[in-house]
């Protein structure tokens, strides 16, 4: 009989990714005893160097940022007591339209092919029951997160493997909260708009001309899994606080603990693949399966 522990594995663009949308599932199914799995596709390179020092300026050294970043993706992990990481180690592609797109090695830049080849190694290795990646837009328009999403639908057909698949999203009656905590909070939209605030569906004032992120999550109804972790919501926390040299981009840590478990206590994901039959809306990403 195959004694494999039930396994989630999770496959995030960057550093810091990983805490942000599954934080609290990592931390909650590793407290279940289920085997967790991070695979963090890039290297984070484009994040912010010592001081808040940004790509292209002055003193920032990617392959420095990449390094302190590794060692903070390794502190996440011990707060969420994910059991694996590994590490695929493309470069990072920055947002959509940087010049970091184009660059030899870039995530972006990997054809959909080899990156799948790598990933599925790591499928057939691990053998997940639950997958969680991001949706075909890479939940809103990351070039790394969109190709983190093929490589995931790639690897999967390879293998032939037929685990519970997840996108994960967050509710359209969300969005207008996260604003007016944002708002609330003193974030400030006179700048280029950060994967922290993007992901909060923040506006933004770039310029001399407002824009508005383009809609992300999902109407409410058309979420399929939502998932209570409120219980560890001082783990994600956690976690996020691990990744300090970002400090400046990750907007949540602003709130402390207390406000930030009230806002974050959910997780919610779409289902695209499931062979169990469970019936949804669920409250369990292994729901049908123990």
């Amino acid at each position: 009989m195959n004694d494999r522990p039930l396994t989630l594995m999770a496959v995030h663009a960057h550093p810091d990714d990983e805490a942000t949308g599954t934080g609290g599932v990592l931390a909650r199914y590793a407290s279940e005893g289920i085997r967790t799995v991070l695979v963090t596709c890039t290297d984070g390179a484009c994040g912010d160097g010592p001081g808040g020092v940004k790509p292209g300026e002055p003193g920032h050294d990617p392959q420095a940022v990449a390094a302190m970043r590794l060692q903070e993706l390794k502190a996440s992990c011990e707060v969420l007591n994910i059991h694996h990481l590994e590490t695929l180690g493309y470069g990072d592609s920055g947002m959509m339209g940087w010049p970091a797109n184009d660059a030899p090695g870039a995530f972006w830049q990997t054809p959909v092919e080899e990156g799948a080849a790598r990933l599925a190694e790591l499928i057939r290795l691990y053998q997940p029951d639950v997958v969680v990646t991001y949706d075909e837009n890479g939940f809103y328009g990351h070039p790394d997160h969109i190709q983190a999403n093929r490589i995931t639908t790639a690897a999967l057909a390879l293998t032939e493997s037929t685990p519970k698949v997840y996108w994960t999203t967050a509710p359209r009656s969300m969005m207008q909260r996260f604003g007016e905590v944002m708002r609330e909070f003193g974030a400030d939209w006179e700048q280029e708009p950060s994967e922290a605030d993007a992901e909060a569906g923040a506006e933004v004032e770039g310029g001399t001309e407002a824009e508005t992120m383009p809609e992300i999550g999902l109407p409410d109804d058309e979420i399929t899994t939502w998932v209570d972790t409120t219980a560890f919501g001082g783990q994600k926390f956690d976690a996020l606080a691990a990744h300090a040299s970002q400090g400046e981009n990750i907007f949540f840590l602003r709130m402390g603990k207390e406000r930030f478990t009230e806002l974050m206590g959910v997780e919610t994901f779409v289902r695209v693949q499931d062979t169990t039959g469970a019936p949804v809306p669920e409250n369990d990403l292994f729901a049908g399966l123990r």
